[in-house]
């Protein structure tokens, strides 16, 4: 049986097109496909959960995360660690005001110099909502994929630039179904995971208002750095 010039020049079409296809894939793609996802929505919220070291025992993390993309807005709510249940911290361009529960205080610092303030045991959960942001100080690349092509799901693995706060490494699973984040990971200088972190309830345009996310007690002291 032979093959029609033109079918065969449609199947060599199509196999040169899947083959781009697969090769475009890069971590700097998809960095760039999650970024204008999140930017095309009003507002996210979801919930990270899972354990993370904790003055050197594994603790369970349970965090409430909103953002409202367009002004670089984000309000996360501790739920765990029970030594910080209840604690907010609310993240703009400008600064970090970091709430207290148990001391009913809030501590506003600039986000120049707040690096790692908004965290535990040396993770910085401040720019969780936007994953250009939590990898900037990381060389970003591609580890691997696994799953069928429109449901895949990619790995990312970043390795600190510089020792410091974010010194060691950074994964990040991402699904191309809606281009969004599923899970991080956080490792020390050693390979040692110090977070492994689930991303649930992944929602868009709620409807979320500025006003809200800022909302902090208004009966709180206020103590600028």
């Amino acid at each position: 049986m032979q093959t029609s010039p033109l079918l065969a020049l449609g199947l060599a079409l199509t196999g040169l097109t899947t083959f781009a296809t697969s090769q475009a894939q890069t971590a700097t793609d998809i960095i760039s496909r999650v970024d204008a996802s999140q930017r095309g929505a009003k507002d996210i919220s979801f919930r990270l959960s899972g354990t993370a070291s904790v003055q050197g025992s594994n603790q369970k993390i349970d965090l409430n995360i909103q953002s409202i993309p367009a002004a670089n807005l984000a309000r996360i709510v501790f739920n765990a660690p029970d030594s910080l249940a209840d604690n907010i911290v609310v993240v703009d361009k400008a600064e970090i005001r970091n709430y207290l529960y148990l001391t009913n205080q809030v501590t506003v610092t600039p986000l120049t110099k707040a690096t790692g303030q908004a965290g535990l045991s040396g993770l910085d959960f401040s720019q969780i909502s936007n994953l250009s942001a939590l990898l900037k100080n990381y060389d970003v690349r591609l580890l691997g994929s696994s799953g069928a092509a429109g449901n895949r799901v990619f790995q990312l693995e970043g390795t600190a630039k510089a020792a410091g706060v974010n010194d060691g490494k950074a994964r990040v699973w991402i699904s191309e179904a809606g281009w969004r984040p599923t899970r991080v990971q956080w490792l020390d200088s050693g390979n040692k995971v110090v977070a492994d972190l689930s991303f649930n309830n992944y929602k868009t345009n709620a409807g979320l208002s500025a006003t809200t996310l800022r909302m902090l007690p208004k009966n709180a002291e206020v103590v600028r750095q």
